[in-house]
């Protein structure tokens, strides 16, 4: 099973960048015969670099050249071009770029309206190429941010035209939303415009908070500084550090960020890759997690986020590690899922953990969640027997949750504020295509989503009154 990436702006592709390079570490670690097999394949196509242009594909044997399967999208030049430069620059050829000069100017109707309609047909070749190449086509990734022009403009564009020309095919979405303190005036609007077109036509959408990356990265300096975990913390973090990766440059304050989006695209992905007593695919995610199909959020959390020394693994600690995913301090975003309510959950572990292991935590941590009455063995569970490098075990949780309505609803009120005002209006209106009712049907859609996590929510602590049946008449 074959998941395309695609990134879209310049967060996306900094991500993308990041993911990238930890893949290469990860399948390295992993394969040392260099032989191209299956979990290879997922993301990377092995090909005869001597027969030029059209190099044929190699399924089996050496690894010869390594093209990741993805697409690279950005309105500017910047970031693709650094990649290019960089350590990765083999790993890309030409035909996986669409870049211009300019940029979206923070702008979602340049991104959506002008680019999309400027690169249609280009971004439709490229992707049909793209997609030629795999075997079985599993689901699509974006990774772009809400707050600019590009990333929510032309991203949610690419979106749409994915569900246009692979309608079976799942679309998964990480978002990365921005802080209240944004240096972007206008994101309120460029989220808000985005979001409209996450609700419409994404299967699955993980939020991620740059508040809360932040947050997480100092956590990790502060404890490794304090030496209050002493000499079994190693000095550089595989879950925030490039340490021992192929980047050569310098870190940038972002990195850290980015490698924890990483490292939760390569946890999300990992069942998919390798062997595991438990194996779960993405569109099971999305089966299994999504009982309505708006509410299709889901809130994640990574654990471990620093890397112990040495391998052995205790219970106990093991145990910790199913009780920090679900605690404030190790979600994506700024959320409490244990004082809110559960549709459905699922628990990716990776590693030397055994399926009791699993059973046990489930029913240790079950009676302090809520979940909802009508499913209440929400519970899908994924284990992978290959750990993330530098781990001897990790987890990903994903909670689709009501914890998610708090980031909505402070969304909206910044929008609000812009709007009521007419702030900055006029650069969106004078967009061809782009009118009030953009606005006020992307607010509306934004509300309703609110409203049905309040009726959700309102359930919360009731009887639990299972549905009623159909009477079957004998």
């Amino acid at each position: 099973a074959v998941s395309l990436p695609f990134a879209v702006g310049q967060c996306g592709n900094q991500v993308g960048c990041r993911f990238w390079d930890l893949a290469l570490r990860e399948h390295a670690a992993v394969n040392k015969k260099g032989i191209y097999d299956e979990a290879l394949s997922s993301f990377f196509r092995n090909v005869d670099t001597r027969s030029g242009d059209n190099a044929p594909d190699i399924y089996r044997g050496k690894i010869c050249s390594l093209k990741a399967r993805a697409l690279l999208i950005d309105m500017e030049e910047g970031v693709v071009n650094e990649i290019l430069q960089g350590p990765l620059r083999d790993v890309f050829d030409s035909k996986q770029l669409i870049t211009d000069v300019s940029g979206s100017g923070n702008n979602w109707a340049v991104g959506h309206k002008i680019y999309g309609c400027q690169y249609r047909e280009k971004i439709v070749e490229k992707l049909r190429k793209t997609a030629e190449h795999c075997d079985c086509l599993q689901c699509f990734f974006i990774i772009h941010s809400m707050g600019g022009g590009t990333g929510s403009g032309l991203g949610t564009f690419v979106l749409n035209l994915l569900e246009e020309e692979f309608p079976e095919v799942y679309r998964f979405v990480t978002s990365v939303y921005p802080s209240g303190e944004d240096d972007v005036i206008t994101s309120p609007y460029n989220s808000v415009l985005a979001m409209k077109e996450l609700n419409e036509h994404a299967d699955c959408v993980l939020p991620i908070e740059n508040e809360s990356l932040f947050e997480i990265v100092n956590k990790i300096h502060q404890m490794i500084n304090s030496g209050k975990l002493g000499s079994t913390v190693k000095q550089n973090s595989l879950v925030t550090s490039s340490a021992g990766s192929t980047k050569t440059l310098p870190e940038k304050p972002f990195d850290a960020m980015n490698n924890i989006v990483a490292n939760l695209l390569l946890n999300l992905t990992s069942s998919a890759r390798f062997e595991g007593s438990l194996n779960m695919d993405l569109n099971e995610i999305s089966m299994n997690l999504v009982p309505f199909p708006r509410l299709h959020y889901l809130v994640s959390s990574l654990t471990p986020l620093y890397t112990l020394a040495d391998v052995n693994v205790p219970s106990r600690r093991l145990d910790q590690m199913f009780s920090d995913a679900f605690s404030r301090d190790h979600q994506l975003i700024q959320a409490d899922p244990k004082h809110s309510l559960y549709l459905a959950c699922a628990l990716l572990v990776r590693g030397n953990v055994q399926v009791s292991d699993l059973r046990r935590n489930i029913e240790r941590l079950k009676p302090s969640l809520h979940f909802v009455s009508w499913n209440q063995e929400g519970w899908k569970t994924g284990l992978c027997s290959v750990p993330p490098v530098g781990h001897s075990h990790s987890l990903l949780a994903l909670a689709n949750n009501t914890c998610v309505k708090p980031t909505f609803i402070e969304l909206k009120d910044r929008f609000m504020k812009l709007y009521k005002k007419k702030a900055h209006l006029h650069h969106y209106l004078q967009i061809d295509g782009m009118e009030h009712s953009c606005f006020s049907e992307a607010i509306s859609s934004l509300s309703d989503l609110i409203e049905e996590y309040n009726e959700l929510d309102a359930t919360k602590g009731g009887p639990r009154i299972d549905p009623s049946r159909l009477k079957i008449a004998v």
